[in-house]
């Protein structure tokens, strides 16, 4: 059984260090960071269609997640007729970027701490169990 980690003093601990206030809840649930990358790697947009699967999505768990970063302002969502068809468009607006941007490096800070933590262990002769 691995051993915990000997943690600082109190007093030598800073005070929410590992908070991660950058990790907003419209981006950090899974669907809705999957719906974000898409949209971040196709500047032009997507496809309700092609967002659906991607992203491996029903039409009303899209709907649902596309509407939560819509309220957000993370990205736009347009609906048209192309050949007799509706079809919906998403794309990511400008305020998304930049929070993506944000977003993304928070949880860069995340994973660095993460490691350290493991490599600090793993020198101190914890092993980490995967049961």
């Amino acid at each position: 059984m691995a051993r915990p980690i000997k943690q600082a003093p109190l007093a030598e601990r800073k005070s929410g260090r590992y908070a991660y206030e950058g990790l907003q809840r419209p981006i950090h649930e899974k669907a809705r960071l999957g719906i974000m990358t898409s949209l971040v790697s196709h500047v032009d947009g997507l496809s309700f269609n092609d967002l659906k699967d991607l992203c491996d999505l029903t039409d009303g768990n899209l709907n649902r997640h596309l509407e939560v970063l819509r309220e957000a302002g993370l990205i736009s969502v347009q609906k048209g007729q192309s050949a007799e068809r509706r079809q919906t468009w998403c794309r990511m607006t400008a305020r998304g970027r930049e929070e993506f941007a944000a977003y993304l490096a928070e949880l860069e800070r995340v994973v660095a701490d993460a490691a350290k933590s493991a490599r600090v262990a793993q020198r101190s002769g914890v092993r980490w169990s995967t049961a």
